[in-house]
């Protein structure tokens, strides 16, 4: 009777907690100051908050950011629903709020320095619970983007977390950071932490840079055609969405695209990679795209031929290349521009060119695995 009790009792003080916080506040112009002005997730008694109808997910591949994790949610008003895709970015309402925030979590055992922060892929320690919000105790919050879908389309509004982990503040020029990273090994590795400024964000997120509009990246169906971890059990992230009534149209996810997982040792190498190309570097490399000019698509659909770079030149010479033919070299990665610029943290040589101050180390061995792994030979011509 006491373990139910208590267990009951826990519940109260959690649902009491969660009852204090405001109802989601959709802002239709201007930029509030503070992250807590919207209500979407908010730092509480030792946890940051999803507000009621704050729905969590992931993605079958993730884009990288320096080691980061990362806490995504959508909310919309009542009555609205996003209309689905097959290959694009779902069609989100006008009141639509997409959140991101990045975080690390904190080195355990050994005694470690204020600015230390674990690199690991582990993250059983981040949750408070399923479906819940992040155990600030465990964790180091960076930053949080929002994508907000007003009358005249997206915005990005970027927030910085502060010092006391209490709120995030506006931050539209962006912010630098000292970091340092903590392996499993222990080995450390300094890097300043780069939030974009609300400009650069139309670097990844015009869908056309014709338009220039922005779009969200990751809510598509291939992306999140998977199950995740909700608090009232495990489900399908697109059924769930079609179940809460946030997505209309979605077929059955065994008959929606998904992509692999690219950690998955158990899928095809070739899904994995051409995954992890998409959601790194799809968003800019296709063809209505910022980098359209380069000839070059990293998208899903791409077949893998000479628009995929196999054996294709590039379309500058310079710092970019490293003195190589070809972006991709079939067998020889060593001898590819597109690992060289995977394997750069030097501005004018790295891709992508923002996101990131540090290389993905894993990343750069399962595109250089896949590379090995392709048939074929390119010719120079002299």
């Amino acid at each position: 009777m006491w373990l139910c009790g208590g267990m009951l009792l826990a519940l109260l003080c959690l649902s009491g907690c969660h009852r204090e916080m405001d109802p989601v506040a959709f802002h239709d112009s201007g930029y509030p100051q503070k992250l807590s002005d919207w209500h979407v997730v908010e730092a509480r008694d030792g946890v940051l908050q999803l507000n009621d109808g704050v729905v969590p997910y992931e993605l079958n591949t993730p884009l990288f950011t320096d080691y980061a994790h990362k806490l995504r949610t959508i909310w919309m008003p009542k009555g609205v629903s996003a209309k689905y895709n097959p290959t694009d970015t779902f069609d989100f309402p006008v009141g639509t709020i997409i959140s991101k925030t990045f975080f690390y979590p904190l080195p355990t055992g050994e005694a470690r320095n204020a600015t230390d922060l674990a690199r690991t892929y582990d993250t059983s320690r981040d949750f408070a619970g399923p479906g819940q919000g992040l155990k600030l105790a465990h964790v180091h919050l960076v930053e949080t983007r929002l994508l907000v879908r007003r009358q005249d389309g997206w915005v990005a509004i970027p927030y910085v977390w502060n010092a006391d982990q209490t709120d995030a503040v506006l931050a539209r020029t962006g912010d630098v950071q000292a970091l340092t990273l903590v392996s499993d090994s222990g080995a450390r590795e300094n890097f300043n932490y780069v939030v974009p400024d609300q400009s650069q964000c139309v670097s990844c997120h015009a869908h056309d840079w014709t338009t220039r509009a922005l779009q969200p990246i990751g809510p598509k169906a291939r992306h999140l055609n998977r199950d995740y971890r909700y608090a009232d059990g495990d489900e399908n992230e697109l059924a769930h969405l079609m179940r809460v009534g946030y997505l209309t149209g979605a077929p059955a996810p065994a008959d929606a695209p998904r992509n692999a997982n690219w950690m998955d040792k158990h899928a095809p190498l070739d899904a994995r990679a051409r995954a992890y190309l998409d959601i790194n570097c799809g968003h800019c490399h296709n063809p209505q795209g910022a980098a359209n000019t380069t000839g070059l698509t990293l998208d899903i659909a791409t077949p893998e031929d000479h628009h995929i770079g196999i054996c294709k030149p590039p379309t500058a010479a310079g710092q970019g290349t490293g003195d190589h033919y070809f972006d991709i070299v079939p067998g020889h990665p060593d001898d590819s521009i597109l690992p060289y610029r995977l394997s750069s943290a030097t501005p004018g040589t790295m891709m992508p060119e923002l996101g990131r101050s540090t290389v993905h180390q894993e990343g750069v061995a399962l595109i250089k695995a896949w590379i090995a792994s392709l048939p074929g030979e390119c010719v120079v011509l002299h």
